[in-house]
């Protein structure tokens, strides 16, 4: 059993059985590949100064199960604000692309602070099993899910705990923005209004507003899949800690019949 979802080699990351996906054997969830994005772009100078407030992940093709090469840089200096550009690539060319913002933080003194409720914890929520994948080993079995509202295999919306069974690369600590990257692009799936025999709804890009990073291991998906008979959909969700809301994640979906 890998032990990491990616393994370090030289300037290269071995994806591992870890990333695989619900839709292809031989390729990746898109959650482990953002959070390799979202830890290059952390990597950038000043990043202890800066927080990522909204990052966007256009997924170019699938993700192969295979190595890969991720680069990052500042497409736009500032003092106070940055926009970041990120890369994903495998032996034939980029499969994923990244563009962030970063702001500059510091405290600010508000006459109110809007937190929102948080959610019942883990502990009160019920473990989950995931669609049957026909694979022993996979991004399913790499993350543990507790659902206080709905399930994977109950077509509707779900409100979800996940968190990381394994690191994100080997012999590293994860992040705050490498869980909920990591996590994120589940929406669609705790949230499947289709059946997954029947139907795909595959998303196209993934995008993250974080008003605060995550504290803790887990993170909470509030989620709805909404998807539309012209073939196109959208997948909304919530995102929160044990503190309350931390920011939302949408996705855009192809929404077709299964040959």
């Amino acid at each position: 059993m890998p032990e990491s979802f990616y393994e370090r080699d030289g300037a290269r990351f071995v994806s591992t059985e870890l990333t695989r996906g619900p839709w292809d054997p031989e390729t990746q969830h898109a959650g482990p590949p953002a959070a390799l994005l979202g830890r290059e772009v952390e990597r950038l100078e000043d990043g202890d100064e800066f927080q990522v407030a909204r990052i966007t992940f256009e997924i170019l093709r699938a993700v192969p199960i295979a190595p890969l090469r991720v680069e990052a840089r500042v497409i736009r200096p500032g003092r106070r604000v940055q926009l970041v550009e990120g890369t994903l690539s495998d032996d034939e060319g980029e499969v994923m692309r990244a563009h962030a913002w970063r702001l500059r933080t510091g405290p600010v003194d508000l006459p109110y602070l809007p937190q929102g409720e948080a959610p019942p914890g883990p502990d009160a929520a019920e473990q989950g099993d995931f669609i049957p994948t026909g694979q022993a080993v996979g991004y399913h079995t790499a993350m543990e899910y507790r659902f206080l509202e709905g399930a994977f295999l109950e077509p509707g919306p779900a409100k979800v705990w996940m968190r990381m069974r394994q690191p994100l690369v080997d012999r590293e600590q994860p992040s705050p923005l490498q869980r909920v990257l990591t996590a994120a692009d589940s929406g669609n799936g705790v949230s499947a209004t289709l059946d997954w025999r029947q139907f795909l709804f595959i998303n196209v890009d993934l995008s993250v507003h974080l008003e605060r990073l995550p504290v803790g291991d887990w993170v909470c998906l509030d989620a709805v899949t909404l998807p539309q008979p012209n073939g196109v959909g959208v997948a909304d969700t919530e995102l929160l800690d044990a503190r309350g809301r931390i920011g939302r994640a949408l996705q855009t979906l192809l929404v077709s019949e299964r040959d």
